[in-house]
């Protein structure tokens, strides 16, 4: 019987990946799939009271010299520099950054009312200086760092998380659940997150002759315990008439990660169940 094997260009085993971001649910899902994988993994975050809980996780999987968690801030340009250096100084290299960190008005059981729900007209400024401060400026003092570092090495890759509102406005009817009170996706993540595929394109022909390339991410909709109305709306707007579970991320980002994406930069690879397709 013939034996079939996954194309080598796929592997990331040994690659040197952070991620920031890492303890939020997209980055705890392609943290611990890394790590099967066979890649080293950095898991750095603000938040390091979910540190703890995380490290339960992995460590009675994976051998210490496998991973590293650091607390990162990336609106500290100290913070940035220090988190590389931690990194350089246990793996010797960086080979992939995943731009994960991000401010996110999320509608998911959780974090729901923690959302400001005022209507453009009314929602207050500062909140839209703090996600343009983390998900704009934040991310270039992050990816400034890493890239002298990768510049060093004559190597890289870059992998940023952009948004479906980073390409198309908020259906805000997604958000309406029919009980009078009108609930909106607000204005700061939208602005803060368009950013992201220009800076994609602009890091990707920047930096295209010295061997670092930068691709994006697109994803949208993933489930984590939504409530049922949501999820109904969701389905009504979607093509495929679901939310995205968290681990059909996977295959995309690693993807991006591997040698098998060699030839793609300033690309967006969107996961987003054919909602930008109409």
């Amino acid at each position: 019987m013939k034996k079939y094997n996954t194309h080598y260009s796929l592997s990331i085993e040994e690659k040197v990946i952070l991620i920031t971001g890492a303890l939020g649910l997209i980055g705890q899902t392609v943290a611990i799939s890394f790590l099967q994988q066979g890649a080293q993994v950095i898991l750095a975050d603000i938040n390091s009271d979910r540190q703890k809980a995380m490290e339960g996780k992995i460590s009675g999987l994976f051998d210490a010299d496998r991973y590293q968690f650091l607390t990162l801030d990336i609106t500290r340009e100290e913070s940035c520099r220090d988190t590389v250096a931690a990194i350089v100084e246990k793996f010797g290299r960086l080979d992939v950054l995943i731009n994960n960190a991000a401010i996110d008005a999320k509608f998911d059981h959780e974090n729901q009312n923690t959302v400001n729900h005022s209507r453009f007209e009314n929602y207050p400024i500062q909140l839209l200086q703090n996600s343009v401060n983390v998900n704009l400026t934040g991310t270039v003092l992050i990816t400034q760092q890493v890239c002298r570092q990768m510049l060093k090495q004559t190597s890289g890759n870059i992998i940023n998380v952009a948004s479906t509102y980073s390409m198309v406005a908020p259906n805000q009817a997604l958000y309406d659940y029919g009980d009078g009170e009108q609930q909106f996706k607000p204005v700061d993540y939208i602005a803060s997150k368009s950013f992201i595929p220009n800076f994609t394109r602009y890091l990707a022909t920047f930096y295209a002759r010295d061997h670092i390339r930068c691709n994006a991410i697109v994803p949208h909709g993933i489930f984590n315990g939504h409530d049922d109305q949501f999820i109904e709306n969701f389905a009504k707007l979607s093509p495929l008439g679901r939310m995205c579970g968290c681990e059909e991320l996977i295959g995309p980002f690693t993807f991006l990660a591997s040698d098998a994406s060699a030839y793609m930069t300033g690309s967006l690879l969107t996961v987003d169940g054919g909602w930008t397709a109409w």
